[in-house]
């Protein structure tokens, strides 16, 4: 899988869960990975590990995302660890969970999901756009929360939709360099972190009865699917929002 081979991927929110899953695929497929993290650094630490001893090429990058100076921060630490190599892949994989449904979350709940979701994203492309190589790929994790009403998730849910009018009006933006921008939308993920969520009697039949493919999704079915836009397999493709939920809440089953 050396279809990314000399190229420099940047994914934030890297230390666990799908951003590690993503970073461990890219670098599988060549790239050289600057793996981001906010607070965990041995979950960083294991993404790094994971790819070198498959043979791959890592490193790790900290910034704290949703405060000041956060952007500044990721792209002096990216600049110190690779000095001088331009990027080719950004995948803005880091977000804030979940606050709550409308009447629970607070304003100061709301604004850190803006921050960290919307905010953060916004300037890293910004910021990142000077350094992207020509033809390069820039994909956004959003949620299948977009086309669902799930009320718990209201204001989670309208940072996602951002991430998608984003990545449509930027692909528009940048187009003439050759550069795609897509958005991958996962469903029910089970994660090493989350796996206690899907621990509740019934929750994991459920969510799969509900899901064409009759299952919960796991990291590597959303890596796959952002390492197949970042390659160059994916080059006709722009300003997209790529279902990777395995048929989440398509209609009823029959």
């Amino acid at each position: 899988m050396g279809d990314l081979v000399g190229r420099t991927a940047l994914v934030t929110g890297a230390s666990r869960g799908i951003g590690q899953a993503i970073a461990v695929r890219l670098a599988a497929g060549g790239a050289l990975v600057v793996v981001h993290f906010g607070t965990d650094e041995n979950g960083a630490a294991t993404t790094v590990e994971r790819i070198e001893r498959a043979g791959g090429a890592a490193v790790a990058v900290r910034a704290e995302l949703g405060v000041d100076g956060d952007v500044e921060t990721l792209f002096a630490g990216m600049d110190a660890a690779v000095p001088g190599r331009p990027l080719d892949i950004l995948v803005n994989n880091a977000a804030a969970a979940p606050a709550g449904p409308l009447g629970v979350t607070t304003r100061a709940e709301f604004d850190h999901l803006l921050a960290v979701n919307v905010r953060a994203p916004y300037f890293i492309i910004e910021r990142a756009l000077p350094l992207l190589r020509d033809g390069g790929r820039i994909i956004g994790i959003s949620s299948v929360a977009t086309r669902m009403a799930n009320p718990a998730q209201t204001s989670f849910a309208m940072t996602k939709a951002a991430v998608e009018v984003m990545s449509r009006t930027l692909a528009n933006q940048v187009g003439a360099r050759g550069i795609t921008v897509n958005a991958v939308a996962p469903g029910a993920t089970r994660t090493e972190t989350n796996g206690a969520v899907f621990a509740v009697p019934g929750l994991s039949e459920q969510i799969s009865g509900m899901t064409a493919l009759d299952r919960l999704g796991g990291p590597d079915d959303v890596a796959d699917v952002v390492a197949f836009l970042a390659s160059d397999a994916a080059r006709w493709i722009t300003g997209q929002v790529v279902d990777a939920s395995g048929g989440l809440f398509l209609g009823p089953r029959v």
